[in-house]
């Protein structure tokens, strides 16, 4: 039997508890895709009833991840309680993202992709290291500050502005052709 799959008809109708601790053999196995290293503890309690089962999952570790930023390697902690009604039905296939219908003679149930699938749910699109976490603004959006001496000025650019005096400046005569252009 799969180290990840629990049996399920050999389980009575009561709370049962599964604990799981891992590294980058599991990684290998489910997918190196988003997340090839990390190490994490893993419980989960199988409460069996007789339409159903709910699996509580705790999951916890950290992963490595490389900054975006600085692609500099750093370990992100993970640190979910995801929830997963399993329901008796005619055919396998998921309802929604928390309920799932089995077959009535389903013998066990194969875990590991279902956690796999949490610790990569719980990577943030921006990966960033920790030492720049204090350069966020008030919304929690990452500061990225540039310097303006590289940009042209409006004057330049062929931007039309209006002066303090309220005169316009002149424009780049190819934008006036493409305004002629656009009105015909």
């Amino acid at each position: 039997m799969e180290r990840y799959c629990v049996n399920i008809l050999g389980l009575s109708r009561n709370v049962h508890q599964f604990q799981y601790d891992f590294g980058a053999e599991f990684f290998k196995k489910y997918g190196t895709g988003l997340v090839s290293e990390g190490t994490f503890k893993v419980d989960v309690a199988i409460d069996k009833r007789e339409t159903f089962l709910e699996a509580n999952f705790s999951v916890k570790g950290s992963v490595k991840l490389v900054c975006d930023r600085s692609l500099d390697e750093f370990d992100y902690p993970i640190d979910v309680t995801p929830r997963i009604i399993f329901k008796y039905g005619n055919e396998d296939k998921e309802i929604s993202d928390d309920v799932v219908m089995i077959h009535h003679g389903t013998e066990s149930l194969e875990l590991g992709q279902f956690i796999y699938e949490f610790i990569a749910l719980a990577i943030p699109m921006k990966k960033l290291h920790p030492r720049f976490e204090d350069e966020t603004d008030e919304q929690g959006s990452i500061v990225y500050t540039s310097e303006t001496e590289d940009l042209p000025s409006p004057k330049e650019s062929g931007v039309l502005r209006t002066g303090q005096t309220g005169k316009k400046e002149e424009t780049d005569p190819r934008w006036e052709m493409l305004k002629k252009l656009n009105k015909n």
